[in-house]
């Protein structure tokens, strides 16, 4: 897929992996199973690094509480072979659970900038007049960083610390220095380092996780499975609705604390975007109006359970994307 687009990681890619340790040992170190899982997880994820919250929920989930201790453990050749697979498959857990969104940068946006001669001075104009601040009509070589900077992902380009790569070209190409470029020089110099990073990213691509959360129902189906953590969030409802006046309705009491409180629940945070509104009118809508108005507090600790399956069967079927930066 094309940079511009996003690829959600939700564990998929790792399910039908089945990992053995190497032949050559009999027994092996914690470190040397948790490593080679990483890796092959990593290589099925686009080369992604695997985020360090990601490494440590996976092995919580199997029973690995001290990862220093467990890398200096030894295991058999068997219990390593299970333990490296338990893992994989734990990673993939907590990606369906909490899936990561990535942008793929395999070249494909760079070449179609550069396959179209006047999208690509377009390109070159408009970046070098954002970086001629001083209106001279020249900048210096130097600047071709900046310019690759000012791209971003969005137009392909991964940041440098993603890529260490873009030094090595920039320095071949001679974009260093304080050396000045008028707009043509500038195009001329910019449209080789693009393709070099084109041909690089095609041969070896580059994933870039997004500061996104996806809300898919997971976390608030746990909870609906969990008959003590209900009854909790059920009694804390209950309390507001005690509080409240007599005339206000049991769906607006509970809108009003899901609202507020839902993001520990696992609904998507209320102010996210206009999705989360709309999903909340969609749900309290479609619930029974009979129990809307029921003064029983079993009838109502029964309609708290049907709102949030509904919350739960819409959000499995359409995810809402909660972007973390704004």
């Amino acid at each position: 897929m094309s940079e511009g687009g996003m690829t959600v990681l939700d564990g998929t890619h790792l399910r039908s992996l089945q990992v053995a340790m190497p032949d050559s040992e009999v027994t092996f170190t914690g470190a040397q199973v948790l490593d080679l899982a990483e890796s092959e997880a990593s290589d099925s994820l686009f080369g992604l690094s695997l985020p360090q919250c990601l490494k440590s929920s996976a092995l919580q989930r199997v029973n690995v509480d001290d990862g220093v201790s467990f890398r200096r453990s030894e295991l058999t050749k068997e219990a390593a072979t299970s333990k490296l697979n338990d893992y994989l498959t734990a990673i993939a857990d907590e990606l369906k659970d909490n899936p990561l969104v990535v942008s793929i940068l395999d070249g494909n946006t760079l070449r179609l900038f550069l396959e179209d001669e006047d999208e690509f001075a377009m390109l070159a104009e408009n970046i070098f007049t954002d970086l001629d601040i001083e209106d001279k009509g020249k900048i210096s070589k130097g600047e071709i960083r900046n310019a690759l900077l000012h791209m971003g992902v969005e137009m392909g380009i991964p940041p440098f610390e993603d890529f260490p790569l873009l030094n090595d070209i920039l320095k071949k190409h001679g974009a260093e220095g304080e050396v000045e470029l008028g707009q043509l020089q500038f195009a001329e110099l910019l449209q080789p380092i693009l393709q070099e990073v084109a041909d690089t990213l095609a041969q070896k691509h580059v994933a870039i996780i997004h500061n996104i959360r996806i809300v898919n129902g997971s976390k608030l189906r746990k909870l609906l499975t969990n008959e003590k953590q209900l009854n909790n969030v059920t009694e804390k409802i209950l309390q507001e609705k005690r509080s409240k006046k007599d005339d206000q309705k049991n769906t607006e009491i509970i809108r009003g604390f899901l609202e507020e409180n839902g993001k520990e629940l696992g609904l998507p945070p209320s102010e996210a975007n206009e999705a989360v509104v709309l999903l909340y009118d969609a749900v309290l809508a479609d619930v029974q109006s009979g129990k809307c108005d029921a003064e029983s507090e079993d009838v109502f600790g029964e309609l708290v359970k049907e709102i949030l399956e509904k919350f739960a069967e819409q959000l499995e079927a359409n995810p809402i994307y909660c972007d973390l930066d704004n």
